[in-house]
């Protein structure tokens, strides 16, 4: 079976084909550094590293590129409200210079700890601003832009395919349907390239430009960013299904106008994360943060699983009675690889699996290749764990193999230590071996409740009697 993903610009599954062989050249939508990440804008990133782990996994060579939106970005996305990080500055005191970089490192750490890998380029978007007014001047030089009220808008009745990926209606693009009203705009969902001081006088963060000092519109950042790093076309793009009819929409717009080119291949969305209030909002406050997970005595790897428990392309619903059924999941996945560690056995190569265990291999595969779908790549998992018929170490191998898209850092748990024992806890241990020869259980449970009130667990092994700490 060939790699396939369900591409938003066509509503298709489609075969996976980059345009250069086994390089792949992808683009995510990053954070805007306001606020910390909450679990919903999590889930996207989650998605996008077991798009990427797939990728690698599959034998391509990825370049993955993020932007972090330190600028630009407005409390609405109709070009209406203020810079979110101004927003925050003005509310908090602190510079948003000090604001971007505080956050941008939060969402790192969340993400390390989330074990997603780290982009190949996170390009920040204050670094960039002199390659968006590159690309308005293009876009200038090819007649697709205005100035009114002192901005630069996109002029998208001069763009023939705008809105096909969010199948826009033009007869409902009239003034107040769907979008808010801008005295200045031409047309209601052209959208602007470059604000300048005539429309937010106190604006903290500005920058010269040909049409005067301000700064750029959220949308063209990531159109000049991408194509800085990958090229005028290129793979994939992702994102947040939200992102589809405003943001992604406008990227399109401008970038295949700059440079008379399909600019994406393949465009992937996220679902929503939902709680019983809707979609999770920080707009709406009181929103989840992974350190609130932690908080409650969660590992950050519980919501990882839960997350890889729904396709990406579902909605799913967020409750802390779901994640505790993930937890115990993932724990149970945990227990059945030390038991295997414990007995001290060692994964088989890679190699070496017997037809059996190249099959489940296969299957995972295909799993992954039906447009990442991890929920059927998780009940193969523990398909595998259940197989009797399976040598440990193929077992093993299989664990790690998968986890190199699954990211539960599998490979990273240890052999349990066996406790070592005082000469009075041997002569017991020996006791109990003999009085459960002699079918003496009575005898045989008391010394075993006697190892329990110290905390140890006995554990019977054909090679003899383990005793471990309690949660080992």
């Amino acid at each position: 079976m060939a790699l396939q993903f369900f591409n938003s610009y066509t509503r298709t599954l489609e075969e996976f084909t980059p345009r250069n062989d086994k390089t792949v050249s992808f683009y995510a939508c990053g954070p805007t550094v306001y606020n910390y990440a909450h679990i919903g804008n999590l889930r996207a990133y989650v998605f996008e590293d077991v798009l990427r782990r797939t990728l690698e996994y599959l034998g391509y060579s990825v370049t993955h590129v993020m932007n972090i939106t330190d600028v630009g970005h407005l409390t609405d996305n109709a070009d209406e409200g203020e810079d979110k990080i101004v927003k925050r500055s003005r509310e908090s005191g602190e510079s948003v210079w000090d604001i971007a970089r505080f956050y941008t490192d939060a969402f790192f750490q969340d993400t390390d700890r989330l074990n997603i890998y780290r982009p190949s380029i996170a390009c920040a978007a204050t670094e960039h601003v002199d390659d968006m007014i590159a690309l308005i001047k293009r876009l200038e030089e090819k007649g697709y832009t205005y100035t009114a009220g002192g901005n630069v808008y996109f002029d998208t009745s001069k763009f023939a395919d705008y809105g096909k990926m969010a199948l826009l209606d033009r007869q409902e693009q009239q003034a107040g349907a769907r979008v808010d009203v801008d005295r200045n705009k031409r047309h209601p969902r052209d959208f602007v390239l470059w604000f300048t001081q005539s429309k937010f006088e106190n604006h903290i963060m500005l920058w010269d430009s040909p049409w005067g000092r301000g700064y750029p519109g959220w949308h063209i950042e990531c159109s000049a960013m991408s194509m800085k790093y990958l090229g005028e076309q290129f793979d994939i793009h992702c994102g947040g299904i939200d992102h589809i009819p405003v943001h992604h929409t406008n990227e399109i717009a401008q970038s295949e106008a700059a440079t008379g080119k399909q600019w994406v291949r393949y465009w992937l969305h996220n679902e929503f994360l939902l709680v019983d209030s809707g979609k999770m909002s920080k707009s709406k406050g009181g929103f989840l943060t992974l350190q609130s997970l932690i908080d409650e005595g969660y590992d950050p790897l519980d919501y990882r699983y839960f997350l890889l428990g729904a396709h990406y392309r579902t909605q799913l619903r967020f409750s802390f009675e779901n994640l505790k059924g993930a937890r115990s999941a993932r724990l149970s996945l945990e227990d059945k690889l030390k038991e295997l560690l414990s007995a001290g056995e060692s994964p088989l190569d890679i190699t070496e699996l017997t037809e059996k265990s190249r099959n489940y291999r296969e299957s995972f595969h295909r799993d992954l290749e039906a447009d990442l779908n991890t929920p059927r790549a998780l009940a193969t998992v523990w398909t595998v764990l259940k197989d009797k018929e399976l040598a440990a170490g193929e077992v093993l191998a299989l664990l790690y193999d998968f986890d190199h898209v699954l990211g539960l850092r599998l490979s990273e748990i240890e052999t349990p230590g066996k406790y070592q024992l005082s000469e009075e806890e041997k002569t017991l241990l020996e006791e109990r071996n003999a009085a459960r020869k002699e079918k003496n259980f009575t005898r045989a449970d008391e010394i075993r409740d006697y190892f329990s009130r110290k905390g140890l667990v006995l554990k019977d092994t054909p090679d003899g009697t383990v005793v471990n700490p309690a949660g080992v």
